[in-house]
């Protein structure tokens, strides 16, 4: 129940969201109506941190981790936009009763996206994307106990905006959600309570050509 409550929340989060960053303006609609080029290409490179949404796993803690992203998309017409997506994130892990150090987790996502950009104001574009892919989740131990997470299934979505500095290059902003669900074996058997799912806060910039 808890979950299903968190993620009714989470889903009027993002359309709340969604709402702001989208202004529903028609003068500006028709003014500027698409936020690319049509046949050209966009090269991201970001940089930030993922918390987890949730406890990792029974009596354990995490770290806000390290993320980094890759991005590269090309424009089907003057808002829609297709692309793979490469990220990388990182979480150290713990018990907590008692206090023992556990190792790291690490997460490579492969994220074929599919992204929309609606309207262009000014020099801001704000955009959506999703993602559908997969999690190839490792863990580097610091005590003896053994943790394999298992790949996971990866979807993803982000919302944004770029901010152009000319027709070349563009500070950029993201804030997303991954979920990265699965389990664990080990020594002491299969643990099926293992989630990893992660909200990602990137900064960065991108490249147009």
């Amino acid at each position: 129940m808890p979950r299903q409550v968190f993620r009714m929340q989470l889903i009027g989060l993002l359309f709340a969201i969604c709402i702001a960053v989208f202004p529903c303006s028609h003068t500006a609609l028709a003014e500027e109506f698409g936020g690319t080029e049509p046949g050209s290409w966009a090269l991201g490179f970001r940089v930030g941190f993922a918390p987890l949404t949730q406890q990792l796993s029974e009596n354990t803690s995490t770290s806000i981790g390290p993320l980094v992203n890759f991005q590269g998309l090309y424009s089907l017409n003057s808002w829609l936009l297709v692309g793979m997506m490469l990220e990388w994130e990182r979480h150290s892990v713990s018990v907590e009763q008692p206090d023992v150090d556990l190792g790291h987790q690490d997460t490579v996502s492969v994220l074929p996206t599919l992204e929309i950009r609606p309207v262009r104001l000014g020099q801001v574009i704000p955009y959506v994307n999703m993602s559908f892919g997969v999690n190839v989740n490792s863990f580097g131990e610091d005590t003896a106990i053994r943790i394999s997470p298992s790949n996971t299934f990866a979807w993803r979505l982000g919302w944004g905006a770029d901010y152009k500095l000319n027709d070349r290059f563009a500070l950029n902003g993201e804030w997303a959600y991954k979920r990265n669900d699965g389990h664990t074996t080990g020594a002491g058997g299969r643990n099926d309570d293992w989630n990893a799912s992660s909200f990602g806060f990137l900064f960065g910039g991108k490249m147009f050509f």
